[in-house]
């Protein structure tokens, strides 16, 4: 089983007892614009994703963590998707999932631990990242990190009755 230990946090995979934890995630309507979500899932739906999140990243395209402090709460997820071994690229999606979790440091040390293993044991060149123009938070954090901001994707998104950008940031090895 993959676990990444950092100061503040471990990064681990996804087990069955995370199915209340994904549950209320996959279903808070306030974070759909961020996942593309677009309606409900059900819980055995998700008790299927989390018997098949053994594959292999190879095999699935994509990898869920668990972020999971030093005082073993769950704090959120990390992904990395659309993963392409020819092209050595992966993108990297991260939700911290209670605001008082928030700006403690979370974000960014469970986003250098898996850019670190992205690079080390995927050999990828590039990480990229799909931000929210609105989403300021992600945006420092990202950019704090080496990632720049590479392009706008106008009218990506319709959220609410109205388009949104996307910034599209990318950090090469």
């Amino acid at each position: 089983m993959l676990t990444l230990t950092g100061k503040l946090l471990n990064l681990r995979a996804l087990e069955p007892e995370d199915l209340d934890f994904i549950y209320d995630i996959e279903n808070d309507e306030s974070i759909w614009e961020i996942s593309a979500t677009q309606t409900p899932y059900s819980r055995f739906l998700i008790k299927q994703y989390l018997e098949n999140a053994h594959q292999d990243i190879y095999e699935a395209k994509q990898l869920r963590l668990v972020m999971v402090s030093k005082e073993q709460e769950t704090i959120g997820l990390i992904d990395l998707f659309e993963f392409d071994p020819k092209n050595k690229r992966v993108g990297i999606g991260l939700l911290i999932a209670k605001s008082e979790n928030r700006y403690k440091g979370f974000g960014k040390e469970a986003l250098q631990l898996v850019c670190e293993y992205a690079y080390k044991h995927l050999n990828v060149h590039q990480v990229f990242a799909n931000i929210g123009e609105e989403n300021e938070a992600s945006i420092k954090l990202f950019e704090n990190l080496g990632f720049q901001q590479i392009g706008v994707k106008r009218d990506w998104n319709f959220v609410n009755g109205k388009f949104k950008n996307e910034l599209f940031y990318q950090k090469l090895s």
